[in-house]
């Protein structure tokens, strides 16, 4: 099975930009140092538009990505992020080689 690559695009609320990078932070964090089925998960910042970011990610499989979504830390994040959101993210999903 081919691995799964993700954009994530997010669009922040004006003033929540630094609340936002330190939650991501943590998460990003606790990605790469409990998920072994994640080969990359980085946070960029839109040059155009400063309170648009995508979130660059990759997984092994179909099962390291579900294994993601299911944990405590990446729920509790969900939590703390949703405030900082200025709309749903967009979210697409990509056959990765």
């Amino acid at each position: 099975m081919a691995a799964i690559g993700i954009i994530a695009t997010l669009t922040v609320a004006e003033g929540k930009n630094s609340e936002f990078e330190a939650v991501f932070a943590e998460l990003a964090a606790a990605v790469r140092a409990n998920e072994p089925g994640n080969e990359f998960y980085s946070l960029t910042q839109s040059r155009s538009n400063p309170q648009v970011y995508k979130v660059l990610e990759r997984y092994v499989d179909q099962a390291a990505l579900e294994a993601h979504g299911n944990t405590e830390y990446f729920r509790a994040a969900g939590l703390k992020l949703g405030p900082c959101m200025a709309s749903a993210p967009d979210i697409e999903y990509l056959d990765a080689f």
